[in-house]
C-alpha cells in the first residue's frame, strides 16, 4: 500500500515544511497530539515513519472531524460516494450549477456529508475552507480542467494510517490536557494574518483572534512544564514574534510558499515562524501519601505572559477561556 498523504487540501498546509517540522520532532513518541487538524500532514509524515505509539487529532470543526472518522470507519461506502460525485460532475453540462447545488446543503457529520465536504474541498476555489458566522460553507467554484474528487488509493491508505488513531471534537487547549513527558504536542493554529487580504481564520462560525492566540501561548508553556514536547507554527507577524519572545520559546522563522491569493502574482514565499516551547521549571512528583519527592525548583520572578510567578510544587491548572487567561496575566 502507498504511504498516505493529506486527503484534504487546506490553507497553510505543512507539506513543503515536514523537514524542519520533523526534524523538530521526537524520533520516539509515546501519544502524539495534533489539535488544530486541518489536512494532518505531519501526522502522516509521523505515521509512516512509525514515530509514535498512538495519536489524538482534534479539531473544533465537526464536519472535519466526521470526515477524518468516515476514512477511517467506512472508507469503502465513502468511495462509493466520492466516485458519484466524481462521475456526475464531470458529466454536467454546468459544473459550477453542480457544485452550488452541493454546497446549498447543509454539511452534516455523516457519511453524505463527509462525501460532500471533500467533493466541495476539491472543486472550491483553492481548496480553501471557509465558513461564514451561521457556520455555512461559502467558498465560490474553482476553475479546474478536471480534478480529481476520489482518489481510491490515497483514501484507502489514509484509512489504514488513521486505524486505532483518537479523533475528537475538542478545544485546542482541553484536547492535549494529558500530554505528559515522552508525548509530543503540534499546534498548527489559524494565523494571525499578514494583511487584510490574507485572513483566512474562518475554519469554524467562531474566530480565532489574539487572545486565543494568548491562550494558545499559554497552553504551550503549561504543557512544556509537564514534560511534553511541544512545537506551534505561525506566521511572521510582529504580533506572534512579540508574543513568543521568552526564554519560555525557541522562535525560528522559515520560508514557506503559499499559494492561495486571488492575484497569482502575489503568490509565492512568504514568513513563518516555527516554535519550540521548554520548560523553565519541572514540576516535582508526589508520592500516593501526598509526600514531595524532590525539591521543586522556583519560576522566574516575572514573565511577559504569565506575569509574577512563586515557587511552585504542583503545577498550575491549563487556562480554559479568554477571560481567565486575562486575569492569570495580571497578577
Amino acid at each position: 500500500m502507498s504511504r498516505a498523504r493529506p486527503f484534504l487540501k487546506w490553507a497553510g498546509g505543512k507539506t513543503s515544511l515536514l523537514p524542519q517540522l520533523l526534524e523538530l520532532a521526537p524520533a520516539q513518541i509515546n501519544t502524539y497530539y495534533e489539535p488544530f487538524l486541518g489536512g494532518g500532514a505531519l501526522f502522516f509524515a509521523l505515521q509512516a515513519e512509525g514515530r509514535f505509539q498512538r495519536a489524538v487529532l482534534s479539531d473544533l470543526n465537526r464536519e472535519l472531524i466526521n470526515a477524518y472518522t468516515q476514512v477511517r470507519d467506512n472508507v469503502d461506502a465513502l468511495i462509493r460516494a466520492l466516485s458519484v460525485h466524481q462521475r456526475k460532475y464531470r458529466a454536467a453540462d454546468d459544473r459550477a450549477e453542480y457544485y452550488y447545488n452541493i454546497r446549498r446543503k447543509r454539511l452534516t457529520c455523516s457519511l453524505g456529508g463527509a462525501a460532500n465536504l471533500i467533493f466541495l474541498n476539491k472543486t472550491c476555489f483553492n481548496g480553501l475552507y471557509r465558513v461564514n458566522s451561521q457556520g455555512r460553507f461559502n467558498v465560490p467554484h474553482g476553475r479546474y480542467a478536471n480534478p480529481t474528487i476520489c482518489d481510491e488509493a490515497n483514501l484507502r491508505a489514509a484509512s489504514a494510517a488513521l486505524q486505532g488513531v483518537e479523533l475528537r471534537v475538542a478545544d485546542f487547549c482541553a484536547a492535549p490536557s494529558r500530554a505528559r513527558q515522552g508525548d509530543f504536542v503540534y499546534f498548527d493554529p489559524p494565523y494571525v494574518p499578514l494583511s487584510t487580504t490574507s485572513n483566512f481564520t474562518s475554519y469554524t462560525a467562531s474566530d480565532f483572534g489574539i487572545p486565543e492566540q494568548r491562550r494558545l501561548a499559554l497552553t504551550a508553556a503549561g504543557l512544556a512544564r509537564f514534560g511534553a514536547k511541544v512545537v506551534l507554527s505561525n506566521s511572521g507577524h510582529p504580533d506572534i514574534k512579540r508574543l513568543y519572545t521568552s526564554k519560555e520559546f525557541v522562535l525560528s522563522t522559515v520560508s514557506a510558499p503559499r499559494m492561495i491569493n486571488a492575484d497569482a502574482a502575489e503568490r509565492g514565499g512568504v514568513e513563518e515562524h516555527v516554535i519550540r516551547a521548554q520548560a523553565e521549571l519541572v514540576f516535582t512528583s508526589w508520592n500516593a501519601r501526598g509526600g514531595q519527592v524532590a525539591e521543586p525548583r522556583p519560576f522566574l520572578k516575572r514573565h511577559p505572559l504569565l506575569g509574577r510567578r512563586r515557587t511552585a510544587t504542583r503545577p498550575p491548572a491549563l487556562p480554559a477561556r479568554s477571560r481567565s487567561l486575562w486575569r492569570a496575566s495580571k497578577r
